[in-house]
């Protein structure tokens, strides 16, 4: 919350253990997609994502898991099936960005990514993530843009 982020944030674990843990960090860096997959993604990826002995993609990391405050953007879900992920768990359902199944099914999709599809199961810990987001957008957001004077604008009539 000091950070003046939405507060999202995750953790991939694999066999228990935590691999690594990331946050939005969109208002501090000043780029759009740092999301919290993304920025725990890149303390996480090989540098190489080709095999060298076929060239093909393959996926490091299949047998990881994911936990998420906020169900998955179009994005961030795109990016976790091209990873490898095969499960995430995510608190609060995303109903403006949503990609797995809140706007569009990315995380299923055979047509629009051709890999393993990405199970994600909504509502672990929804109370908590609910609560941590309502607590933010209750504060003032000092990132937010200023809103417009709206009082003069007249409808305009279409025929």
């Amino acid at each position: 919350m000091q950070a003046s982020e939405i507060p999202v944030g995750c953790v991939f674990v694999k066999d228990g253990e935590v691999l690594a843990k990331g946050r939005n960090r969109t208002n501090e860096t000043r780029n759009a997609s740092l999301h919290a997959e993304l920025d725990a993604l890149s303390h996480i990826l090989p540098s190489s994502t080709l095999s060298p002995n076929t060239g093909k993609m393959f996926q490091p990391l299949s047998d990881v898991l994911l936990y998420v405050t906020v169900e998955p953007c179009l994005m961030c879900a795109s990016a976790l099936r091209q990873v490898g992920i095969r499960k995430v768990y995510y608190g609060a359902a995303n109903d403006r960005f949503g990609g797995c199944g809140g706007v569009l099914e990315i995380h299923n999709n055979p047509e629009l990514i051709h890999s393993e599809p990405l199970v994600a199961l909504g509502g672990y810990r929804r109370e908590e993530a609910i609560m941590l987001l309502r607590r933010f957008y209750m504060t003032q957001n000092e990132n937010a843009p200023q809103p417009r004077d709206k009082s003069k604008r007249g409808i305009v009539r279409r025929q």
